[in-house]
């Protein structure tokens, strides 16, 4: 990007050219290294949302660019007319990684959840999903049909029929709510988009008791939370559980667009989904390397070590705090200003209605988090 470019010459080109969907913030980035993003002037900022959980590995990690370069010197695309080894090995992974059965490959998490969809219905012959109050799952008809919230779902009904929702957290409320339509329930084990709200410790191990009980397939959006982000490669580990299918996406390509849907219920047959683009070699191999890197530099060990860490001493310092692992929610007067705050101390962070979101990448350090700590320290109406 041309360093010259400033940001109302940036806001002015989108205003002209792209389509109003996005609330930005006032930062323009023009390359990341680490633990780090620098806008066009050359300022430098600690990142610690991680482009919304995804960036697992930092910015430009380097065992992601290795693998780009190599990969697409060798091949990018060809579709699923014909067999490729990265796809396969990838499913492999993901099925030893997870202890489910079976993968379907997606360009992103909403198309994960739009595989589980159409999953359930073909498995079980049922139509009516059961999702939960304040869910996020997606914007595209079908996920979005999951997604609790009149500000997502207003402007775009009728969306799909037999869907329910449920308070989430409440078991009582689900167990009422399930009947013999009934073909799945679908919960985030963390409810990011709405703030970063944990449910009961016992919470999920519930809902698998009570799917299992009623012959309902139990789906798990782990799209936020999977890869390390909450101190466990996947969440569900915390409960000692396992669902019928897992969505996935965000940290398992650490930047570069993939998903997958998981499952141990029965298969799609030949030509019930499909997609161009997914399941391509680049993104395959991209994602096996994020893969073995946090498996091999411990950084789901360090999610822990250091969101434990951080969590302490926002603790300590009296605030309104929650968080698993490097998933963390700081209730705040104004989440907007707080966010806008930190930018103006060289942090970024992004917000949900009065809650900061603080999600760094899984490689960050004792020194940033003291880092981002001193940034918090500085805000008044933090103190």
């Amino acid at each position: 990007m041309n360093p010259k470019v400033n940001l109302k010459e940036i806001q002015d080109l989108e205003l002209r050219y792209y389509a109003h969907t996005f609330k930005r913030l006032p930062v323009v980035i023009s390359q990341g290294e680490g633990m780090y993003l620098y806008d066009t002037s050359g300022k430098k900022y600690l990142d610690m949302f991680a482009g919304i959980a995804v960036n697992s590995l930092g910015h430009c990690h380097p065992k992601v660019i290795d693998t780009i370069k190599e990969q697409s010197q060798l091949l990018m695309h060809t579709s699923n007319w014909l067999y490729t080894l990265p796809q396969l090995e990838l499913a492999k992974l993901l099925t030893e990684i997870t202890g489910l059965k079976k993968v379907f490959l997606t360009n992103d998490g909403t198309e994960a959840v739009e595989t589980a969809i159409k999953l359930v219905r073909k498995v079980t012959g049922k139509k009516e999903i059961i999702a939960m109050e304040g869910a996020f799952h997606g914007r595209t008809m079908g996920a979005l049909s999951l997604t609790s919230g009149e500000k997502y779902r207003k402007p775009f009904g009728p969306l799909l029929p037999e869907t329910r929702f449920v308070p989430f957290n409440d078991i009582d409320a689900l167990r009422g709510a399930i009947g013999e339509k009934t073909a799945a329930v679908i919960v985030e084990p963390i409810q990011g988009e709405s703030g970063v709200i944990i449910p009961d410790e016992n919470y999920l191990s519930c809902v698998r008791e009570l799917t299992l009980e009623k012959d309902v397939l139990f789906i798990l959006d782990e799209i936020q939370t999977g890869f390390g982000r909450t101190g466990r490669l996947f969440a569900f580990e915390h409960s000692k559980i396992k669902p019928d299918i897992l969505c996935l996406a965000k940290g398992i390509g650490s930047g570069f667009p993939i998903g997958a849907t998981l499952f141990s219920c029965d298969d799609f047959e030949p030509g019930e989904h499909g997609g161009t683009f997914i399941g391509n070699p680049l993104a395959c191999a991209v994602a096996k390397t994020v893969i073995e890197t946090i498996l091999k530099e411990k950084l789901v060990e360090n999610s822990e070590k250091i969101g434990g860490y951080l969590l302490n001493n926002l603790r300590e310092r009296n605030l309104k705090v929650r968080g698993r692992g490097l998933m963390i929610g700081i209730d705040v007067e104004n989440g907007e200003k707080t966010v806008l705050d930190l930018i103006k101390r060289n942090v970024l962070t992004i917000y949900s209605k009065n809650t900061v979101r603080v999600l760094p990448p899984l490689i960050i350090e004792k020194k940033h988090a003291d880092e981002f700590l001193k940034a918090v320290d500085s805000i008044d109406s933090l103190q």
